[in-house]
């Protein structure tokens, strides 16, 4: 399974961004989708993730209410609604998936996109 992120950019705090992640391949195998990000000299931090069918998601503390993931598997893609962005949301953002649903807050994740930058001035 490859996977492709897409639209980052350069944003204004309060501003809104929707990053994209195409899967690719073997996407019958794929089931939880989820969104990571890192930050200049911080670790990668888990943002949200989602059920194979849409049915449950989880979001870290520091997004709720301002980002929303969906899926579309018609189209094996991902989306991350970013809203009332912030400067400390400023990272590399990461799509992952993997071949199981499990408990959407941790476990591991077999395939990694590369990242996409955001960007959030003050």
């Amino acid at each position: 399974v490859q996977l492709q992120a897409s639209g980052g950019g350069l944003v204004q705090a309060g501003d809104s961004l929707r990053l994209s992640c195409a899967a690719a391949g073997r996407t019958v195998s794929v089931y939880a989708m989820a969104w990571f990000r890192q930050a200049p000299g911080k670790e990668r931090e888990f943002v949200t993730a989602i059920s194979r069918f849409g049915y449950s998601t989880y979001y870290t503390d520091s997004v709720k209410g301002r980002f929303t993931i969906s899926r579309d598997n018609a189209k094996n893609t991902v989306y991350l609604q970013m809203n009332s962005l912030k400067p400390e949301d400023t990272a590399v953002y990461f799509c992952a998936a993997r071949s199981r649903n499990g408990d959407l807050n941790g476990g591991e994740y077999d395939y990694w996109g590369q990242g996409t930058q955001v960007t959030v001035s003050s």
